[in-house]
Protein backbone atom coordinates (compact mmCIF):
# COMPACT_ATOMS: atom_id res chain seq x y z
CA UNK A 1 0.00 0.00 0.00
CA UNK A 2 1.61 3.23 -0.77
CA UNK A 3 1.17 5.31 2.58
CA UNK A 4 1.40 9.07 3.59
CA UNK A 5 2.13 9.74 7.19
CA UNK A 6 0.84 13.51 8.20
CA UNK A 7 3.37 15.17 10.79
CA UNK A 8 1.98 14.50 13.71
CA UNK A 9 3.04 10.65 13.29
CA UNK A 10 6.22 9.29 14.53
CA UNK A 11 8.43 9.11 12.37
CA UNK A 12 9.87 6.03 12.93
CA UNK A 13 6.47 4.37 11.33
CA UNK A 14 9.04 4.98 7.98
CA UNK A 15 10.80 2.60 8.60
CA UNK A 16 8.46 0.15 10.61
CA UNK A 17 5.86 0.32 7.84
CA UNK A 18 8.31 0.21 5.01
CA UNK A 19 9.20 -3.55 6.37
CA UNK A 20 6.05 -4.99 6.39
CA UNK A 21 6.20 -3.93 3.04
CA UNK A 22 4.29 -0.45 2.36
CA UNK A 23 5.50 2.36 0.57
CA UNK A 24 5.72 4.99 2.85
CA UNK A 25 6.17 8.92 2.72
CA UNK A 26 5.11 11.40 5.02
CA UNK A 27 4.79 14.92 4.99
CA UNK A 28 7.74 16.54 6.44
CA UNK A 29 9.65 14.38 4.11
CA UNK A 30 7.82 16.03 1.55
CA UNK A 31 8.29 19.89 2.95
CA UNK A 32 5.08 19.92 3.80
CA UNK A 33 5.63 20.39 8.05
CA UNK A 34 3.59 23.18 9.19
CA UNK A 35 1.40 23.67 5.44
CA UNK A 36 -2.49 23.50 5.79
CA UNK A 37 -4.34 20.41 5.79
CA UNK A 38 -5.85 20.50 2.44
CA UNK A 39 -2.24 21.04 0.93
CA UNK A 40 -1.06 17.73 3.18
CA UNK A 41 -4.69 16.40 1.73
CA UNK A 42 -3.74 17.16 -1.63
CA UNK A 43 -0.02 15.86 -1.62
CA UNK A 44 -1.51 12.47 -0.61
CA UNK A 45 -4.12 11.97 -3.26
CA UNK A 46 -2.36 13.79 -6.24
CA UNK A 47 0.20 10.21 -5.39
CA UNK A 48 -2.52 7.92 -4.58
CA UNK A 49 -1.49 7.70 -0.92
CA UNK A 50 -3.18 6.37 2.12
CA UNK A 51 -3.25 9.23 4.78
CA UNK A 52 -2.65 8.07 8.29
CA UNK A 53 -3.15 11.41 10.54
CA UNK A 54 -4.38 11.94 14.14
CA UNK A 55 -5.81 15.18 12.90
CA UNK A 56 -9.49 15.55 13.68
CA UNK A 57 -9.49 18.42 11.25
CA UNK A 58 -9.49 15.04 9.27
CA UNK A 59 -12.49 13.60 11.20
CA UNK A 60 -15.58 14.24 9.09
CA UNK A 61 -16.46 11.23 7.45
CA UNK A 62 -19.16 13.25 5.27
CA UNK A 63 -16.06 15.42 3.86
CA UNK A 64 -14.00 12.70 3.88
CA UNK A 65 -16.80 9.93 2.43
CA UNK A 66 -15.66 6.44 1.39
CA UNK A 67 -14.46 6.12 -2.17
CA UNK A 68 -14.25 9.38 -2.89
CA UNK A 69 -10.18 9.30 -1.86
CA UNK A 70 -7.63 6.74 -1.57
CA UNK A 71 -8.06 6.19 1.80
CA UNK A 72 -7.87 7.49 5.15
CA UNK A 73 -6.82 6.55 8.88
CA UNK A 74 -7.80 8.70 11.58
CA UNK A 75 -5.93 7.32 15.33
CA UNK A 76 -7.94 8.55 18.42
CA UNK A 77 -5.79 7.07 21.35
CA UNK A 78 -6.85 8.33 24.86
CA UNK A 79 -2.90 8.70 25.71
CA UNK A 80 -1.48 9.42 22.01
CA UNK A 81 1.97 9.43 22.83
CA UNK A 82 4.62 8.56 20.24
CA UNK A 83 5.78 5.28 21.33
CA UNK A 84 1.68 4.33 21.63
CA UNK A 85 0.92 5.78 18.30
CA UNK A 86 3.58 4.00 16.81
CA UNK A 87 2.50 0.65 18.45
CA UNK A 88 -1.10 0.83 17.34
CA UNK A 89 -0.64 1.61 13.70
CA UNK A 90 2.00 -1.20 13.54
CA UNK A 91 -0.16 -3.46 15.46
CA UNK A 92 -3.33 -2.89 13.28
CA UNK A 93 -0.98 -2.96 9.95
CA UNK A 94 0.11 -6.44 11.11
CA UNK A 95 -3.48 -8.06 11.83
CA UNK A 96 -6.11 -6.19 9.81
CA UNK A 97 -5.89 -6.58 6.54
CA UNK A 98 -5.67 -3.09 5.76
CA UNK A 99 -5.22 -3.63 1.56
CA UNK A 100 -8.99 -4.07 1.99
CA UNK A 101 -8.78 -0.36 3.63
CA UNK A 102 -8.05 1.10 0.11
CA UNK A 103 -10.42 4.37 -0.54
CA UNK A 104 -11.95 3.61 3.27
CA UNK A 105 -12.49 6.07 5.86
CA UNK A 106 -11.05 4.00 9.02
CA UNK A 107 -10.76 5.38 12.56
CA UNK A 108 -8.93 3.21 15.19
CA UNK A 109 -8.71 3.53 18.70
CA UNK A 110 -6.84 1.52 21.98
CA UNK A 111 -9.44 -0.87 21.63
CA UNK A 112 -11.95 -0.74 17.95
CA UNK A 113 -11.19 0.01 14.41
CA UNK A 114 -13.97 1.24 12.49
CA UNK A 115 -13.67 0.51 8.63
CA UNK A 116 -16.20 2.52 6.11
CA UNK A 117 -15.38 1.07 3.42
CA UNK A 118 -16.51 2.73 -0.30
CA UNK A 119 -19.98 2.19 -1.61
CA UNK A 120 -19.97 -1.16 -3.25
CA UNK A 121 -20.87 -0.76 -7.42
Amino acid sequence: MKIKLDENLPASLIADLGRLGHDVDSAPEEGLAGHADPEVWAAAQATGRFLITQDLDFSDIRRFSPGTHDGVLLVRLKQPGRRAVAARVCRLFETCGVDTWRASFVIATELKVRVHPPPLR
